[in-house]
């Protein structure tokens, strides 16, 4: 009978899984008729429950709910499918299911937008100030102490030390969903330009972001009302920074002031709809005041936005535990009004069998949507005829603010006018006047003092081009700016570019952006070219086909690797030393293969020989040698001479195979290890420009000095470099036999 029951309760779960809730309701339903023991029932009733609620069926899930807390209060995991499936009609009311994620960044400066136009200060978005370019993607408001992360994204410093501090998993990029590479956010410091930029171009919301540091600092200390005049402060130079409001509304709760905190929340609110945070203000306030159904709405529109809050899941579990449990005279000590939660939870259970009156669905009364902003009239008389109401709209809020200090003024008060008109019209001011205060000098390089680009910023918060960095790092793997060690960064290679002030420089210096981008294709044309200027890697033999590993250390060589990289040519030749000349008239290019860096610079550069090359001028370049070269083929001969090369070929090949095959294993096997197996006969003789491959690895692994090698880099006759190695083969097989 057992293993009966547990495969029906099996079937339920698929059926739950598979979205059949009214099969998986009615399996529940019969399982729990002949099941007696109160902790299985209440898990049966509970999934029965969660059933009938995702079918739509609520006023009977809800009920079902009840029956099952009469048995034992009901714990987090119980409520856990009931708050997912309220958090997701909200997100369904609110747009379809399509809402299943955070909302787009155009989502949330269209909303905020909205709310602006409503308050009357057209031309601000997603924080309300016009500040769409410079904004924190965390919270949405104006970005303060921007820190630039690995992936090359932006965000206030305290958003990700918040981040860090509240979610248990690593920070993880809000524009790109990246944390792979975003270790300890502590160690990132500001950066430094784009701090000092935001200063200058905004110094009104500057100010007012010292102001909340200030205030949050006075907070931490428990120095509240010292913390709320920073605040009062910072909103009257800019109202309408929903993150003010917030912290404010979190200030007013410490000191009980919860109607004000109510107040302040339900601006943050109607500023950025899209912001969980200001829901959890909001319904924070609403508990404080004994308003608990509103608060278990606004902690499920949280969840809608933000389905991993785990405040707003906590507290929603905690509301929901508390409306389900039975009516007793023992309420949780955190509801501060006891009559009025009793009451309503006497008029919740009254109004099961009503739906005009029930809490939860969407088809009920009280409607779980996120606010839509409000449009409202900015007249002077609708305010003055009812000064009682308490309006969200931000217009209608300066307002009043406006007629009591001018009141003041009149009778002598301080006189708040000026400022207040400040407030209001500075915002605007900073919005547009960006464009008109970019100066050049300000997106320089403290390298090559010129604009920059591809700007990347490091941990310490300094930012370069992209080149001019791994150019100093090669020398000096420190930052070159504050010495901070920066091994680490130069091992991982992954220098993303900073997006925002990439963006800043493409949208406000648009022709100094294509002069220089001129310049940086120019500079990649002349590297690019294989003809002339070809670096030179001074140091042994290299033969085509041939792998050739290398060790870079010097710093030159660094530069030089980097830029074949860069270029995409990945191309570089290879020369011995000459006292004279510097290096040797004829070489070999290589092909990079692959790279391996250390974190002191270093590097291990895999390449395989392709071209031979006869230098026709030295020159020199950034400390490494150039060269102006042609390249060498093998001259092709037909008839009788072919039929005699392919003799000589086979011959020589032959006596290449006797000599390879005498070597002792170890030998063999090393030398196998570094250049491979020796390579076997080419089908068609004369295919190949540079001939036969495997006379180039043999060539490599005869005990020749590269001074007896080099001529042969220099023979374009197949059959002279066949004679050649055949002297060779029986110069070193008759040593042998002496």
């Amino acid at each position: 009978m057992g293993t009966e029951s547990e495969s029906m309760l099996e079937l339920a779960a698929e059926a739950f899984q598979s979205k059949n809730f009214e099969l998986a309701a009615d399996i529940y339903e019969c399982q729990l008729a002949g099941l007696g023991d109160p902790g299985s029932r209440q898990e049966l009733m509970v999934k029965r429950a969660d059933a009938l609620a995702f079918g739509g069926k609520f006023t009977e899930a809800f009920d079902v709910y009840r029956q099952a807390s009469e048995i034992e209060r009901l714990r987090p995991v119980h409520l856990a499918n009931l708050v997912d499936y309220l958090s997701g009609s909200i997100r369904r009311q609110d747009g379809g299911e399509s809402h299943n994620r955070s909302p787009r960044k155009g989502e949330e400066a269209g909303a905020a937008a909205a709310v602006a136009a409503a308050a009357g200060c057209p031309g601000v978005g997603a924080t309300g100030c016009g500040y769409e370019d410079f904004t924190c993607r965390i919270c949405l408001s104006f970005l303060f102490e921007p820190v630039t992360l690995p992936c090359g994204h932006c965000f206030c410093k305290k958003c990700l030390e918040r981040e860090r501090k509240e979610k248990e998993r690593p920070v993880m990029c809000k524009e790109c969903k990246d944390s792979s590479r975003v270790a300890d956010v502590q160690s990132y410091r500001v950066n430094v330009v784009l701090s000092n930029l935001l200063a200058k171009w905004f110094p009104t919301s500057h100010q007012a972001g010292q102001l909340r540091r200030e205030g949050n600092v006075l907070y931490a200390e428990r120095k509240m009302e010292e913390a709320l005049e920073k605040y009062n402060q910072a909103i009257l130079i800019a109202p309408m920074d929903h993150i003010l409001f917030s912290n404010r509304s979190q200030i007013h709760s410490s000191l009980k002031h919860y109607e004000k905190a109510l107040s302040d929340a339900e601006m943050a609110c109607r500023l950025m709809p899209h912001w969980s945070k200001g829901h959890v203000r909001k319904a924070q306030a609403l508990v404080s005041l004994g308003r608990t159904e509103e608060a278990l709405r606004e902690y499920l529109v949280c969840l809608s936005v933000e389905p991993d809050s785990r405040v707003a899941k906590t507290e929603a579990h905690k509301l929901l535990g508390d409306l389900l449990t039975p009516v007793t005279d023992q309420v949780p000590e955190h509801i501060s009004d006891h009559p009025n939660i009793l009451s309503f939870r006497a008029h919740i259970k009254r109004s099961i069998n009503t739906p005009s009156e029930t809490l939860l669905p969407p088809e009920f009364s009280l409607a779980f949507t996120l606010p839509a902003p409000e449009k409202s009239e900015c007249s002077e008389g609708k305010g003055q005829g009812n000064p009682e109401v308490r309006r969200l709209d931000h217009c209608s809020l300066l307002k009043r603010k406006r007629r009591s200090t001018e009141g003041e003024a009149e009778k002598g008060g301080h006189e708040r006018s000026d400022d207040h008109k400040k407030s209001k019209s500075e915002p605007a001011a900073e919005a547009t006047g960006v464009g008109d205060t970019l100066d050049p000098t300000d997106m320089e390089c403290s390298l090559c003092m010129r604009l920059f680009y591809e700007p990347v910023t490091t941990p310490c918060g300094h930012t370069f081009c992209l080149q001019c960095l791994e150019r100093c790092l090669d020398h000096n793997p420190k930052c070159p700016l504050c010495k901070e060690e920066l091994s680490e960064y130069l091992v991982q290679r992954q220098y993303c570019k900073t997006v925002l002030m990439e963006n800043l420089i493409s949208k406000y210096l648009p022709s100094e952006l294509i002069e220089r981008q001129k310049i940086h294709q120019d500079e990649m044309a002349e590297l690019s070219n294989l003809n002339k200027n070809v670096p030179i890697f001074v140091c042994t033999m290299a033969f085509p086909t041939v792998p050739c590993p290398l060790h870079i250390f010097e710093p030159c060589y660094r530069l030089m690797i980097r830029r074949c990289i860069e270029t995409g040519t990945n191309c570089f030749g290879m020369c011995l030393g000459d006292d004279l000349k510097g290096f040797a008239d004829y070489g070999c290019l290589l092909e990079i293969q692959d790279v391996k860096f250390f974190s002191d610079g270093r590097s291990v550069v895999d390449t395989i020989g392709r071209r031979r090359f006869k230098v026709i001028k030295h020159r020199e370049k950034d400390g490494y040698n150039t060269a102006d070269i042609e390249y060498l083929e093998d001259v092709t001969v037909e008839g009788v001479a072919e039929r005699e090369l392919q003799s000589l070929h086979d011959t020589v090949y032959d006596q290449a195979l006797v000599w390879v095959n005498s070597l002792k294993s170890e030998q063999k096997d090393r030398i196998e290890g570094h250049f491979g197996p020796m390579p076997g006969k080419d089908p068609v003789l004369q295919t190949s420009p540079n001939g036969p491959s495997w006379c180039w690895w043999l060539l490599a692994v005869l005990p020749l000095e590269g001074r007896a090698q080099l001529p042969f880099l220099a023979l374009t006759s197949l059959k002279d470099r066949l004679s050649g190695i055949r002297k060779v083969l029986l110069f070193m097989a008759h040593s042998r036999h002496r």
